[in-house]
């Protein structure tokens, strides 16, 4: 019995581990260079001759102020679906429009497609324009931005800088991502490639987070578009040549917060009343006569006040002003022979200081010969 379980043992040691993808063996085609994996193919309706097997549909509502262009509008987007197999139905009493597959209806996918084309109507995009969203290299995406910031007044800013001045922003951002954008309301309405929208969703988000401004985004899209013709840099990183903007945070006064009163669970003391005052100042014991008295006398006494001031006032008015005093020319000029004697002092030391550092500096050996060299002869001023 021993043996036979040292034997199974020794088995179970002996499998091999489970790995998965063992199956995924390489095919000859993941390699063919001539394949374009990322091209998508047009629908051909043989594909599904069958049919649908039920009845899909989408509805979305509209604002008012779009009923009059989409009543406009609607045949134009009634024939376009036609060709596809797709109903639609425009509501007026309940602001709706509703698309729904039909016998007709071909392509699983379409549904979607015209689910996203009453949306963008919807969104203020023009028919000609939404209509471009039932062919299958064309997609869309609405960007919510209403909810990402609170303050009315900075949402405003902030989509302003992503419009631009004359919607000079928007088109740099359309011509480079190769996207119709457009802004209406609490939503940015984009349609184009699959890249294309991903490069706009991070803009406009920047934009409104005010992480980035939609100018440096351009900036960094017109050098990636110059880098993508060089065919040695297409397998390399681009990060060293793209240009790396940093946010600068402006230094905003700091608020002086108010200190909160301490919370005490004892009611603030009572105020005293007027009876409490009189009581106090001994006037609640005084007679009616002796209160109207001495109201009187303070009446009295406001009035000689208001009356020396006006009068003081109405004097101030009359008082000559201060003359100027002109000094006499003898103390003028007794002042300007003090400053000359003081000149010539300061005159005579200076030139005391220098002759004595004159003599300091002298160097006795330029007066003593030495021996075998004979004193040299100034020369004439005749030579």
């Amino acid at each position: 019995m021993e043996a036979d379980g040292a034997e199974n043992t020794d088995i179970s040691n002996t499998k091999k581990p489970k790995h998965k993808g063992k199956h995924d063996k390489p095919k000859p085609w993941d390699e063919d260079p001539n394949i374009d994996r990322w091209k998508i193919e047009k629908f051909d309706p043989s594909w599904n001759q069958g049919g649908m097997l039920d009845v899909s549909s989408f509805s979305t509502l509209f604002p008012k102020y779009r009923e009059k262009y989409l009543t406009d509008a609607w045949p134009m987007v009634k024939s376009a679906l036609k060709e596809f197999g797709i109903d639609c139905e425009l509501n007026k009493n309940e602001g709706s429009m509703t698309v729904k597959t039909t016998i007709k209806t071909r392509d699983p996918y379409i549904i979607v497609k015209a689910r996203d084309l009453i949306k963008l109507l919807s969104r203020s995009v023009p028919a000609p324009q939404a209509i471009k969203i039932l062919n299958d290299d064309m997609s869309c995406d609405i960007i919510k931005i209403g909810n990402m910031i609170r303050n009315k007044e900075r949402f405003v800013k902030r989509r302003q800088n992503l419009v631009g001045p004359n919607s000079s922003t928007l088109k740099a951002l359309e011509l480079l991502t190769g996207c119709y954008i457009l802004v209406q309301g609490n939503t940015v309405a984009a349609m184009g490639s699959f890249k294309g929208l991903k490069q706009v969703r991070r803009i406009v988000e920047d934009c409104i987070q005010n992480k980035m401004h939609p100018v440096y985004h351009i900036k960094i899209l017109m050098m990636k578009k110059e880098l993508e013709k060089d065919p040695a840099l297409k397998n390399e990183n681009w990060d060293r040549f793209l240009p790396k903007y940093k946010k600068k945070t402006v230094k905003q006064k700091k608020v002086k917060s108010k200190k909160k009163k301490q919370d005490t669970p004892f009611p603030p003391p009572q105020q005293p009343s007027m009876e409490d005052i009189q009581l106090e100042t001994g006037e609640y014991f005084l007679s009616d006569k002796k209160k109207q008295a001495k109201k009187w006398h303070e009446k009295q006494e406001k009035q000689l006040e208001k009356t020396t001031e006006n009068k003081r006032k109405r004097e101030a008015a009359f008082v000559p002003p201060k003359e100027l005093i002109k000094e006499d020319p003898s103390t003028y000029a007794d002042n300007n022979n003090d400053v000359a004697a003081m000149a010539m002092s300061l005159k005579k030391k200076s030139k005391e200081f220098g002759k004595q550092k004159s003599f300091e500096n002298v160097n006795p050996e330029d007066y003593i010969a030495t021996s075998g060299e004979q004193p040299r002869k100034k020369k004439s001023k005749r030579d």
